[in-house]
């Protein structure tokens, strides 16, 4: 039996860490990071390569769990596990900016963007570069028993600022989806599925938010905290949470995305978007 060691004096761990559980999400993990990477090929969805290194970083992460679990006093599996799976959800949340930034622009949505789309990746992906940094940089002391401390205070400062950022953009596609839903464009009804995309996006960026919010609980409550005590927290709310957000982008991957006007009938048209579009669409003959 694994017997839990120190390194230096220090105690990396808290738990002998469930070889089983890391295995098993290594193995889910790798099988739907290939999905996704199958469907972004055969769309070519390029923007959403970020999502799926996220995915290899969750690989990575937990075969560094695995590795660890007769091997508690060895720095490498610790530093392999906490620093990829701290950072895979962060490129997981690029994607999600730049989904929701295509969507504005194909549905000519941009007055009903509370920000820009042109700025609104630019803004969010920076926003979570920053905190990679950040957050990077706090991994990096963390390993250093002289610098824990101040690794901690700056990956729960990076966690914070993705935290804050996140709900920013979470609010901004939520009220894009209730004017552009009351008030729609020509070019939404064209793109007829655009609900279904910012509903997935929203669902996602809901499981991304608290796994955020959880990694900030974590941190702040330091070494001596529940969390970093107890694996089954980083199952339930980490791997668990961003297995979801990716089988649900897998599913409903934007890359299917091909529904247009005339594939809809005028009549589902009205029934769906009311008179507006109705008038629009008499104008539009009138006019022809």
């Amino acid at each position: 039996m694994p017997t839990l060691e120190t390194h230096n004096g220090y105690a990396l761990w808290h738990y002998i860490p469930s070889i089983a559980a890391a295995i098993i999400f290594a193995i889910l993990f790798f099988a739907v990071t290939s999905y996704n990477v199958f469907r972004m090929i055969k769309s070519r969805a390029w923007f959403c390569i970020p999502l799926c290194i996220g995915g290899l970083f969750e690989i990575i992460g937990y075969c560094g769990r695995a590795s660890a679990y007769d091997r508690t006093g060895q720095l490498l599996p610790y530093i392999i596990q906490s620093i990829f799976i701290l950072l895979g959800p962060i490129l997981m949340a690029a994607t999600v900016y730049m989904v929701s930034g295509r969507i504005i622009t194909r549905t000519n949505g941009e007055p009903h963007s509370f920000v820009p789309a042109r700025w609104l990746t630019r803004i969010f992906v920076g926003s979570d570069v920053f905190s990679f940094l950040v957050q990077s940089s706090g991994a990096g002391l963390m390993v250093q028993s002289s610098s824990t401390n101040m690794g901690r205070i700056l990956i729960v400062a990076g966690l914070v600022l993705q935290v804050v950022g996140f709900g920013i953009f979470v609010t901004t596609g939520a009220l894009f989806y209730v004017r552009m839903r009351k008030v729609p464009t020509r070019a939404s009804v064209e793109y007829g599925c655009w609900e279904r995309v910012m509903r997935v996006s929203g669902a996602m960026s809901i499981l991304l938010l608290i796994r955020f919010i959880f990694r900030v609980v974590e941190y702040a409550m330091g070494n001596d905290g529940y969390p970093l005590h107890h694996e089954w927290t980083l199952y339930v709310f980490d791997a668990v949470l961003i297995f979801s957000a990716m089988v649900l982008f897998g599913v409903y991957h934007p890359g299917r995305i091909r529904k247009t006007i005339d594939e809809t009938s005028q009549e589902e048209l009205v029934v769906r978007y009311g008179e507006a579009f109705d008038n629009k669409s008499q104008r539009g003959r009138l006019e022809g």
